[in-house]
C-alpha cells in the first residue's frame, strides 16, 4: 500500500534533518571521436535532498541526460565521485524509477500488466511476485487511480491517448517505490494543454509516493511548477550557473503561473540561459 500524501508544512520541512540521497561531487565528462575531445561536463557539483524534487534546464547539448544516466547507471562517472545515500554508484541502481518522452508501453501487455512489470524483473520484488501479486495489483490500482486511470485497466496501449500512455509510463516508474524517479523529458511530445494538465498530475503522484525527483527539461515553466529547487547549466563545456530556490507553496495550482511571483521566478532563469 502506498503512503499518504505530504502535508504542505512536511514538505517545507522534510529535508532539513536528513543528508543528501545524491551527491554529485566535480562530476566532469569528455566526449572523443576521431580523435577530438569534447568536455560536456565541467566539475559539477549539487546535491539532491531525500523527497525533494529538483529540475535541470540549460540549452541542448549541456549534458543534463548525461547526469540523469550516470544515476541510472547507464553511464560510468568519468571524473568525479557520485554518491547514491552516501555510497558511490558503480553499476545500475535497483531503487530507481525512469520515464522518458517516449513511453515504450508493451503492445501485448494491457495497461495494469504493463504497470507490474518491473515488479517482475527487479529485486526483490520478482522473487515473491507471485505470492503478492494481489498487493502488487492493489498497490498498482492506486496509482491508476492517482493519475485518473483507473477505468483503463484493461487497455492496450493502442487504445490510449498519448497522455493516457504517458501516465501509465509514470505509474510503471513508480511501482517498485523507488527511492529517485528520473524524468527525461518525459512530457515533452505531449500538446501544450496535456503537458499541463500532466504537471498537475505529476505533483500528485510525487506527493503521493515521496520519492526524490530529478527531471529534465526545456520547460521552464514545467520546471518552476514541479520543482523546488531548479538548476540552470550553461552551454558546454558545462557547470551550473544558478540554483533557484523555488519557494512557492504545494499543492500548486495553474493559476499560480499567472503570479507576479511565478513570473519573477520564470525571469530570472531565462536570465541565465545561455545559448
Amino acid at each position: 500500500m502506498l503512503d499518504s500524501p505530504l502535508t504542505a508544512d512536511q514538505f517545507r520541512s522534510r529535508s532539513a534533518d536528513s543528508s543528501p540521497v545524491l551527491e554529485f561531487q566535480d562530476i566532469s565528462l569528455t566526449y572523443e571521436s576521431q580523435g577530438h575531445k569534447t568536455t560536456v561536463l565541467d566539475r559539477v557539483s549539487f546535491a539532491v535532498e531525500r523527497s525533494q524534487f529538483i529540475s535541470i534546464v540549460g540549452p541542448s547539448g549541456c549534458g543534463k541526460t548525461s547526469l540523469l544516466r550516470m544515476v541510472s547507471g547507464l553511464l560510468p562517472v568519468q571524473q568525479g565521485n557520485l554518491n547514491f545515500q552516501g555510497e558511490p554508484i558503480n553499476g545500475s541502481l535497483h531503487s530507481v524509477g525512469i520515464a522518458f518522452q517516449n513511453p515504450v508501453l508493451l503492445p501485448w501487455r494491457n495497461t495494469l500488466q504493463n504497470i507490474l512489470l518491473p515488479l517482475e524483473v527487479v529485486k526483490p520484488h520478482k522473487h515473491q511476485y507471485r505470492q503478492k501479486l494481489p498487493e502488487y495489483q492493489q498497490a498498482a490500482r492506486e496509482l491508476l487511480a492517482t493519475v485518473g486511470l483507473e477505468n483503463f485497466q484493461k487497455h492496450y496501449p493502442w487504445q490510449l491517448s498519448g497522455g493516457m500512455k504517458q501516465r501509465a509510463s509514470l505509474c510503471r516508474a513508480l511501482i517498485h517505490q523507488p527511492e529517485v524517479l528520473l524524468l527525461d523529458e518525459p512530457f515533452g511530445a505531449l500538446d501544450a494543454f496535456t503537458r499541463e494538465d500532466m504537471w498537475e498530475m505529476m505533483q500528485a503522484l510525487w506527493q503521493r509516493t515521496q520519492c526524490t525527483a530529478m527531471l529534465v527539461t526545456h520547460d521552464l515553466r514545467e520546471a518552476l511548477f514541479l520543482s523546488d529547487v531548479v538548476y540552470v547549466m550553461s552551454p558546454r563545456p558545462s557547470n551550473i550557473v544558478l540554483e533557484l530556490l523555488v519557494d512557492l507553496p504545494r499543492p500548486r495550482t495553474m493559476e499560480m503561473t499567472f503570479t507576479d511571483e511565478f513570473h519573477h521566478l520564470y525571469d530570472r532563469l531565462r536570465r541565465h540561459i545561455q545559448h
